[in-house]
């Protein structure tokens, strides 16, 4: 039991190290007031396929890491309370 809480652990660390590198390297998209009072557009071109971009990729990786580091954090609650 003890090398399969090592291992959780260290898969944990790289996670939260991955997690912490994506979440800096992810641009401000939030258009602000501005975008409220200009009407920004959702429907041309780019926002559309904004997925198979960098920045999309990069949320999507985003995303997936914070799935992983939830459920590693409740595999890592219930191994430390057994």
């Amino acid at each position: 039991m003890e090398i399969v809480k090592n291992i959780i652990i260290a898969i944990y660390l790289i996670v939260c190290v991955a997690l912490i590198f994506l979440i800096t390297k992810q641009s401000k998209e939030d258009s602000g007031a501005s975008g409220t009072v200009m009407g920004a557009s959702a429907s041309n071109f780019y926002e559309k396929n904004k997925g198979k971009t960098k920045e999309g990729k990069i949320k999507r990786a985003t995303i997936i890491l914070a799935v992983v580091f939830v459920i590693l954090n409740v595999a890592l609650g219930i191994i430390y309370v057994v």
